[in-house]
């Protein structure tokens, strides 16, 4: 690489810094749908009467089941083709979330059954309803519970923000193909920075976890491998 080069990616990390910000965005949309639909998911899983916990399981298992980048397609351009003016952005923060909510319902379906219907017997002893002891004695252990496995699906998905691209969402991965378009010499420099970014996210991420996990751990109670994705 000459002078010029060098130049040339110095001079394009602020573009890729910014499409680096809306990856984030993205990941916190999809990351904030993935967790309250999967919340709702696993509980209709665990607690629900047999054919709506049968749907959530049928929600559950499309969703695991269909690739992201068809999803994107499904969401963006089949909505638009039903003329409902939806925006890149939105359609991959829809597709990616949903697609999220189906691997973090089993994250949270695992850890609710991990704290044991014994603890539901006993609220509902003293006088809760079902509804007051899901809400104030299992789901704050089980939210403690699902850090561990949670972690996985943080830097899973924020590596899924990439695919967005593909419907039209100018993020990193697409400002780096502009910069490569321009000086095919930066191709390689210029994606091992946004390897570096990716690097540096997943390990801050998965950092910053891993301390809300030690904060947090309840003591001889643990999510045993709670939702992995395979």
């Amino acid at each position: 690489m000459t002078a010029g080069d060098w130049r040339g990616l110095v001079e394009g990390i602020p573009s890729l810094l910014g499409g680096l910000g809306i990856n984030l965005q993205i990941l916190l949309g999809l990351i904030a749908l993935g967790f309250f639909a999967g919340i709702v998911v696993a509980l209709i899983q665990v607690y629900a009467p047999r054919p709506l916990a049968a749907v959530a399981i049928g929600y559950e298992w499309f969703f695991r089941g269909v690739p992201e980048m068809v999803l994107l397609m499904l969401v963006y351009f089949g909505l638009r083709q039903f003329h409902v003016p939806i925006s890149p952005f939105i359609a991959a923060v829809i597709a990616l979330g949903l697609r999220s909510s189906a691997y973090q319902s089993q994250i949270f379906r695992g850890a609710i059954q991990a704290v044991g219907s014994n603890q539901m017997m006993a609220a509902l002893s003293v006088g809760m309803t079902r509804f007051q002891a899901i809400r104030h004695v299992i789901l704050p252990q089980a939210l403690r519970l699902s850090i561990p496995p949670w972690s996985n699906e943080f830097s899973s998905v924020l590596k899924d923000t990439t695919l967005t691209s593909a419907i039209g969402v100018i993020e990193v991965f697409k400002r780096a193909r502009f910069i490569m378009g321009r000086n095919y010499a930066l191709a390689l420099p210029t994606f091992m920075v946004v390897a570096l970014f990716f690097l540096a996210l997943t390990y801050l991420g998965n950092w910053g976890l891993g301390a809300l996990e030690r904060r947090y751990r309840i003591p001889g109670l643990e999510a045993k491998g709670a939702g992995e994705r395979f």
